[in-house]
């Protein structure tokens, strides 16, 4: 049994440990392995002569155990570790593979494993290629403290440029670990990953004769053991993800490394790129993402680059072509023209016999087709033959990218067809096709009502909150347009199991259902919320109960009202009876229409005059920006000092509910633009996540920095700027950069950062 299969298993049991209870007969050997008794019979490990498969059985179990999540005492692990050791002393090469596991699982628990040092050091330098020395570098990188890296750097520096391909990417893995703890001796090892990457393959024929010996020294000589050299050039990819990480922070570098590693159009880009430097696929799709770093970071070098991608459009290997096309779709600004070539490329893949492509092909048109939905149109014959592919996520995909192409004759075909198998994808995917209906609602009003069917459709099936929640916001969208979506959303909360969702349907039908001409048909399924739900839900029917109250002027709709809420007033919880015995004293006002001016209840307040604002439930066209009044309360609150006066709401500042949407739909925007698409395994860029002196402020005592954004960033940015005279004379602030411009390098004894604010004829940099 080979190392990788005694992982595989061991991590297989570890993820059902859990149920092994229920059922004891899928767990095999090791169902009643216990630690106590595993330490026992570490005795093995000192008999005369070793028993080679007896060791290796007693190693599994070990790493069974560590990999279940066995506690071990630092006594116990120690005392292990060393009887592990002395296994060195046998020449078996699948013994001393599992010795090297054990070893590094063991050395974050055991003492002194400093102590086993110079025998590691020792099958690394060894003369023969013997299999396990990339395992040797991995054990000694992993229990090498970071205050030694020194003492074996010309060790890993000889064994990054070595021959053999498993040596080399074991040394430049462990580097590539090593890094955290001691950037400094690893940024020396630069010119040695450099190598690495340019390192030129073994021919064929020596490939075949390196495995062809292996295979008759593995037969006739166990000391002899010859490692088959890797044909996969994996090296490269190792070599240049380590000299990336080196060189991040050196704009130029990378810039540069980019291009040497590329090559020219005349160096042969066309043919692979880079000359034939880079032979992996992988280490180009690396590439390919540090190009897009590039052009992210010098906007001056997006020509050259995009020279670069639409070169490897045209590589041999199909992974390199997707992640060029990919890289040209994703890029800021860019035009229909340049993205001609990288469709192109993509129209090919969705007609391709291997599954992945072309699901990922159609992923990457149906995010096209949010900002471009023009240049997608020409792929359009293409996807309609996706639509009954075998794959459903693909044929998900295909259906909700046409919507987004397609045009009005179109769409009652494709509503057909979503529906017939809506109930066999994951809600994941629901998810999509609703968003992309949700869209489409907007696009063709002419046919608002199918859509509004087919939604009322969905709301009714099984699902989970993400889906439902998009559902319903959907047909939130309708509600402007079609009234009767309200009754959907009715009959949606008559059996919800989502809290929030009942909570927000409950808040529109209390906004627009006393502006429909029956409002009476809607206070049944308030009215019944108020008597079946839990207390939040209850709490937002009175709420909602109270609207018509205040906003019908039908006299026997407001007694009605009125006798519900009284009801209301015997409620177990206080919430519930706090808000029915407001909304009553507002509707047993003679005058109870004047308390209704832009959204406000206009009431008498202790230290105020007789129109003092209070925030009312119903509609406006007007509303609080929540950030700024979240703050507001949250500073009142802490100061002791000023519960002698009421809150003032009136320094609370007021949105539109246009800008208030406008801002929500931003906030979406930049999440989704900042959802990282490239996984490089890099560490986080330089300014991320820092925050800025403005920013800092607006941290909660005793809770610990929050995120902030939208609105709520804005107000702070300007309020700051008010205060001071010379720029308040610039008048409101218009918009502010979202992130602090880095003007700097992170690792500078200085960080400077930029931030833009704009006014009206004004342009401020702070």
């Amino acid at each position: 049994m080979s190392i990788l299969h005694i992982l595989a298993a061991s991590r297989t049991t570890a993820k059902n440990f859990a149920n092994r209870q229920s059922f004891p007969g899928e767990f095999g050997l090791f169902y009643h392995l216990d630690k106590t008794t595993v330490l026992q019979e570490a005795r093995v490990f000192n008999e005369s002569p070793l028993n080679p498969r007896k060791c290796r059985l007693l190693l599994t179990k070990i790493v069974y155990l560590l990999y279940l999540g066995e506690p071990f005492g630092t006594k116990e692990a120690t005392e292990l570790f060393f009887n592990v050791t002395k296994l060195f002393q046998s020449k078996d090469t699948a013994l001393r593979q599992m010795v090297y596991l054990v070893i590094k699982e063991l050395s974050s628990i055991a003492e002194d494993v400093i102590m086993v040092t110079q025998s590691l050091i020792k099958d690394i330098q060894t003369k023969s290629d013997v299999i396990y020395r990339a395992n040797a570098i991995r054990a000694l990188c992993k229990i090498t403290d970071p205050s030694m890296i020194q003492s074996v750097e010309r060790l890993l520096k000889a064994a990054i440029v070595d021959k053999t391909p498993s040596v080399s990417s074991a040394a430049l893995v462990s580097s590539y670990h090593l890094f955290q703890v001691a950037r400094e001796v690893v940024k020396r090892w630069a010119n040695e990953v450099q190598e690495a990457v340019q390192v030129k393959p073994s021919s064929t024929s020596s490939l075949l004769s390196s495995a062809a010996s292996n295979y008759i020294g593995f037969s006739q000589n166990q000391q002899q053991q010859q490692v088959v050299v890797s044909t996969s050039n994996i090296t490269q990819y190792h070599a240049l993800g380590l000299l990336y990480l080196i060189r991040q922070h050196d704009r130029m570098a990378v810039s540069k490394m980019v291009q040497t590693f590329a090559g020219t159009k005349s160096g042969g880009l066309i043919g692979g790129g880079g000359s034939g430097v880079l032979r992996s696929p992988f280490a180009t799709c690396l590439l390919i993402r540090y190009a897009c770093k590039v052009m992210e970071d010098d906007p001056n070098s997006t020509r050259p680059m995009y020279e670069l991608l639409e070169g490897w459009l045209r590589h041999k290997s199909d992974m390199v072509n997707y992640e060029a096309a990919r890289a040209i779709c994703n890029m800021r600004d860019v035009t229909a023209k340049e993205l001609y070539p990288a469709i192109a490329v993509l129209q090919l893949f969705l007609s391709s016999p291997k599954p992945t492509l072309r699901f990922a092909a159609i992923r990457t048109l149906n995010k096209l087709a949010m900002t471009h939905p023009a240049a997608v149109t020409p792929c359009n014959l293409d996807m309609e033959n996706l639509i009954t592919d075998q794959n459903r996520s693909v044929a998900t995909f295909a259906i909700t990218t046409l919507l987004k192409t397609g045009n009005e004759a179109s769409v009652d075909r494709l509503m057909k067809q979503i529906t017939g198998f809506m109930s066999e994808i994951t809600d994941e995917f629901k998810v999509i096709v609703v968003d992309a209906i949700r869209s489409l609602c907007l696009k063709f009003p002419a046919k608002q009502a199918i859509m509004l069917g087919f939604l009322s459709g969905v709301l009714r099936d099984e699902g989970g909150f993400e889906f439902k929640r998009a559902v319903v916001e959907a047909i939130f969208d309708l509600v402007k347009f079609i009234p009767e979506s309200l009754s959907h959303l009715c009959e949606f909360i008559e059996d919800c199991e989502f809290t929030k969702l009942s909570v927000r349907i409950l808040h529109l039908l209390g906004v627009e259902g006393p502006k429909t001409p029956t409002p009476t048909k809607y206070i049944r399924y308030i009215y019944n919320r108020v008597i079946l739900e839990n207390s939040i839900v209850r709490a937002a029917a009175v709420s909602a109960l109270a609207k018509f109250g205040v906003n019908v002027e039908d006299t026997q709709l407001k007694q009605s009202v009125r006798v519900l809420l009284t009801r209301c007033l015997d409620d177990t919880d206080d919430e519930v009876r706090d808000r029915a015995t407001l909304f009553l004293k507002v509707m047993d006002n003679e005058d109870a229409k004047h308390y209704v001016s832009d959204g406000m209840f206009h009431v008498q307040v202790p230290g105020h005059g007789p129109d003092y604002p209070i925030r009312s439930s119903g509609s406006s066209d007007s509303t609080y920006s929540l950030p700024a009044l979240e703050r507001g309360l949250v500073t009142y609150i802490n100061d002791a000092t000023d519960f002698d006066q009421p809150f003032n709401i009136a320094a609370v500042p007021k949105i539109t509910k246009a800008q208030e949407e406008a801002e929500r739909l931003r906030t979406k925007t930049l999440d989704l633009a900042s959802t990282p698409t490239l996984s490089i395994g890099m560490p986080a860029l330089p300014g991320s996540g820092a925050s800025t002196p403005a920013l800092s402020s607006a941290v909660t005592p005793g809770r610990g920095p929050t995120p902030i954004t939208g609105v709520d960033q804005q107000q702070l940015y300007s309020q700051q700027l008010q205060q001071i005279p010379e720029l308040a004379a610039f008048g409101p602030l218009f918009k502010s950069s979202v992130l602090p411009i880095e003007l700097t390098e992170s690792e500078t004894e200085y960080v400077v950062r930029c931030v833009k604010h704009v006014f009206a004829e004004h342009i401020l940099f702070q």
